[in-house]
């Protein structure tokens, strides 16, 4: 399964919270699933992170440099992620969370979040 991660779902993980649901944890370790996770992530923390709206017990580069180490792979922002926004209704206000949906509508992702306003938007969610 080619999965896009949400980004509190990458923070769960990435700093063993239990939050994070064991079998979601299980589904991202497993080794038959690719996961992804947008620079639009890294984007979203690094803003939360310099308003001191996120904290973390490392440097958000270390952060960066253990998310990168877990084996996620980095989903860029492409011209297609852009317009396939101008097609989204809008069922939230949130841009990271539109721009993570339109990346998996044109990737054709399934996506891992917690969030169930994701499934407004007729996307796979991963069943956990």
């Amino acid at each position: 399964m080619n999965i896009l991660i949400d980004t509190h779902i990458v923070i769960w993980f990435i700093t063993n919270d239990a939050k994070l649901p064991k079998r979601l944890k299980r589904i991202i370790e497993d080794s038959n699933n690719k996961c992804f996770v947008s620079i639009a992530t890294y984007w979203e923390l690094s803003i939360k992170y310099s308003l001191g709206r996120l904290i973390l017990n490392s440097s958000i580069e270390e952060f960066f440099n253990i998310t990168e180490a877990s084996g996620f792979d980095i989903l860029p922002i492409t011209l297609n992620h852009i317009l396939q926004l101008t097609t989204l209704e809008h069922h939230h206000n949130d841009p990271f969370d539109r721009l993570i949906i339109a990346q998996s509508i044109s990737e054709n992702l399934s996506v891992a979040s917690v969030d169930n306003y994701f499934t407004a938007y007729k996307r796979q969610m991963v069943q956990y």
